[in-house]
């Protein structure tokens, strides 16, 4: 048996700034956007009469991505590889690909096309089962990576990108 290449950190990092710096070029644009709006923001609590009007389709991919979210810190909190980590697991892989796939009939904002966000879906419909199939073939370094990479790409900053002026969770909070 072959022992496992290690990488090097100082590549770890570079692939965190290649990673930031293109998310921060895809944002670029919406700036000028972003900043007329942020001086009009004001927070009177949530606006649940435009939660009544969205669709279920959005609905359900909101639960499911909160859900994703608050089950995929308690996995990062606590310790790896016991009962409770592969049931919430589990229940996390569930969450993420019932968040992917409802995105994938969420178009409105886009003129009923898909968006760049749409690509962080497809990245995770197709990352879910290989990060499985890591773990199964006891590989774990590997699964971890895919794992943290899921929910930092396909939540963080999926979930931030829903917070700009226009989309519905700025909308809800702020408009």
């Amino acid at each position: 048996m072959t022992p496992a290449r290690t990488q090097p950190k100082w590549m770890s990092w570079i692939g965190w700034v290649l990673t930031i710096g293109i998310l921060s070029a895809a944002i670029i644009p919406f700036a000028p956007q972003i900043a007329a709006r942020a001086s009009q923001v004001s927070f009177d609590g949530p606006d649940w009469a435009l939660w009544a009007r969205i669709s279920w389709v959005i609905k359900l991919h909101i639960f499911a991505a909160l859900s994703a979210l608050l089950i995929g810190t308690a996995i990062l909190l606590q310790r790896k590889g016991s009962g409770l980590h592969k049931t919430l697991g589990w229940g996390w892989v569930f969450a993420m690909a019932t968040t992917a796939i409802s995105s994938l009939w969420i178009t409105e904002l886009n003129g009923n096309v898909w968006s760049f966000v749409h690509l962080l879906s497809g990245w995770t419909i197709i990352a879910l089962p290989m990060a499985i199939f890591a773990i199964r073939s006891r590989k774990v370094e590997m699964h971890r990576r895919a794992m943290t990479g899921i929910f930092v790409g396909g939540l963080i900053v999926a979930g931030s990108l829903s917070f700009i002026p226009g989309h519905f969770m700025f909308e809800f909070f702020f408009g």
